[in-house]
Order: structure tokens, then C-alpha cells, then sequence
């Protein structure tokens, strides 16, 4: 669009980073007998630009067309999520932080606008927020006990097979949003997928209700669970070091020493999740994802002693 003596100079009405909406926005304009062209405002935004003496009226139906796509987005997402904030205990003023928690990145890589977040950073944020409330609560829980035994009962609660099992009680891998590859291979009851989304929960919970409504979620599912922990801890079979445990047990039984395999290993390099499994003459006796290797391991450890001893 050149300058134009008599119609003005392009003056820009509506910026975005989809193309998609800024093609959507276009239409809208044209419809309504405004030329309008859109150019990029950058390397990641689009800019839409009309003749500065209809800017005000191109302005006015924007606007008037996004708050109404924007309340049909608010009762989309209350429809769709409805459900899961009941089940979590907290009702969101802003949805679309539950639904950024809930975006898996095989999602993201699949939509072309490229207007769709995935959920890792909130997955770090969230993994954060869960550390502080469970140090906190294992202070106040355990106020004459040494920092050896806290570390014990905040590694038998914080796992990834842990946030899985508290992710599936409330039916966090319906609501997960997953590109279509990923759904083909059964990734809403994928643990590490599971275990991400439910970090990312409580991300998304701190950022709309503050630090106190995370830690409440937080002490409702985890106090439980301290407490169960913390009975073990007590107890001279609780241990950390779950294959020499294990190891042990076999000697003892004459049934020789365990071989562990690495079953997967998916993820970016910095979010990598391990897959393990533990054999026992040849025979599978156990098996668990985790953040390293030496987690999974040690987890797979856990399973198969729990399975051999029963």
C-alpha cells in the first residue's frame, strides 16, 4: 500500500504472531469494504495496515470481532476444561493458562500458525513451585528429623512415577493436548507425558491463584503421601538405593545378579525421559521411566523387589 495524497498514509490497526489470524483479521476488514494489507512487522509478527482516515472504523470492527471470538474462546475452554478444574480443586480466572499447561509440544510442532506454546517451560516452573511447597511441608512435618531423612521422604514422593499416579487420579491424560502422532501411540497414559502436564498444572495454578492456592493444591495430594513416606522412612527397609537392595535380596535368594536395559530414551536433550528395564534371569521383573537413567534404574529396582518379595 503506497502513500496516498488524498486517502493518507497507511497506518497500522491490528499486529499478531499467527498468520492465520492476521489473514482472518484481513478478511474481516475486506468484507466490510476496507482495503487492508498485511506485511511482516518483524521476524515473528505480522502488521496489518489500512489509510490513516479509516483507521478508527478499522480499529472499532477489530475489536468488536475479537471480544466476541474472545467470549466464544472463554465458554469453548469452559466447556472443554470445566471438568478437569472441578476434579483440581481450583477455578481458573484466566483458562488459558490451564490450557498452555496442557499443550504437549508434539501439539505445537503441529500447528502450522505457530501460534500454539508448548507446556515446557511452565513444566520448569512448575517443578520449582512443587520443590518449595514439599521442602516447606517436610520442614514444618519432620521439624526434629535431619536433612538426610527429608531428602529420603522427598525422593520416595517427588518422582515421575509419583506425579504419573497423582496426574491419573484425576484423569489429567483426558484433557492432555497432543499432536496427532502422538495420540496414535497412546500418550495420555504415557507417565513421562503425564508426570510433565501435572508439573505444568501447577504452574498454570500459581500463575492465576498466587503461591497459596498452588501450595494448597499441592498439600491436598501430597500431605498424603508425606505422611505414608514418612511411616517408611522410619522404617529400616526404606532406602533410596533401590537395585543394591535388590541385588542384595537376589544374592540372598540364589537367583544371581539383575540386568537392567534401557528400554527409550525421547525427549530434548534437556528434558530427557529414560525408560528401564530390569531383568532377572532373563525374565522382566520391573520397569519405570525417569529424568535420568540412575532414576529410572533405581525405580525399576523399586518395582521388581516390591513384585519378588509379594
Amino acid at each position: 500500500m503506497s502513500d496516498d495524497p488524498h486517502g493518507g498514509a497507511p497506518e497500522e490497526v491490528f499486529r499478531s504472531t499467527s498468520s492465520v489470524e492476521a489473514e482472518v483479521v484481513r478478511g474481516l476488514l475486506d468484507a466490510h469494504g476496507i482495503r487492508a494489507v498485511v506485511s511482516m512487522g518483524g521476524q515473528t509478527s505480522f502488521r496489518i495496515t489500512v489509510l490513516a482516515p479509516i483507521a478508527a472504523k478499522a480499529v472499532a470492527l477489530i475489536s468488536a470481532h475479537l471480544d466476541e471470538a474472545a467470549a466464544t474462546e472463554v465458554r469453548r475452554l469452559s466447556e472443554t476444561l470445566g471438568p478437569l478444574e472441578e476434579r483440581i480443586g481450583h477455578k481458573f480466572r484466566d483458562l488459558g493458562l490451564l490450557e498452555h499447561a496442557l499443550t504437549h509440544r508434539s501439539r505445537a510442532h503441529e500447528d502450522a500458525s505457530g501460534g500454539v506454546i508448548d507446556n515446557e517451560s511452565l513444566e520448569f516452573l512448575g517443578d520449582a513451585v512443587l520443590g518449595f511447597v514439599i521442602a516447606d511441608m517436610l520442614f514444618h512435618h519432620f521439624p526434629t528429623h535431619d536433612e538426610g531423612y527429608k531428602s529420603k521422604v522427598k525422593a520416595s514422593i517427588v518422582s515421575a512415577v509419583s506425579l504419573a499416579r497423582l496426574a491419573e487420579a484425576i484423569d489429567l491424560g483426558r484433557f492432555v493436548l497432543l499432536g496427532r502422532g502422538e495420540e496414535k501411540t497412546g500418550g495420555r497414559h504415557k507417565h513421562a507425558i503425564l508426570a510433565d502436564c501435572f508439573e505444568a498444572l501447577i504452574a498454570s495454578i500459581y500463575l492465576d491463584g498466587g503461591v497459596e492456592a498452588a501450595r494448597a493444591f499441592i498439600m491436598a495430594r501430597f500431605g498424603p503421601l508425606i505422611l505414608s513416606a514418612g511411616d517408611q522412612a522410619d522404617d529400616a527397609s526404606f532406602t533410596e538405593d533401590w537395585k543394591s537392595a535388590l541385588q542384595e535380596w537376589l544374592q540372598a535368594n540364589g537367583r544371581g545378579l539383575p540386568n537392567y536395559r534401557l528400554a527409550s530414551a525421547e525427549g530434548p536433550d534437556h528434558r530427557k525421559r529414560f525408560d528401564v528395564e530390569v531383568l532377572v534371569q532373563g525374565i522382566p521383573a520391573g520397569r519405570a521411566e525417569g529424568r535420568s537413567k540412575k532414576e529410572a534404574e533405581q525405580q525399576a529396582a523399586k518395582f521388581a523387589l516390591q513384585s519378588l518379595r509379594s
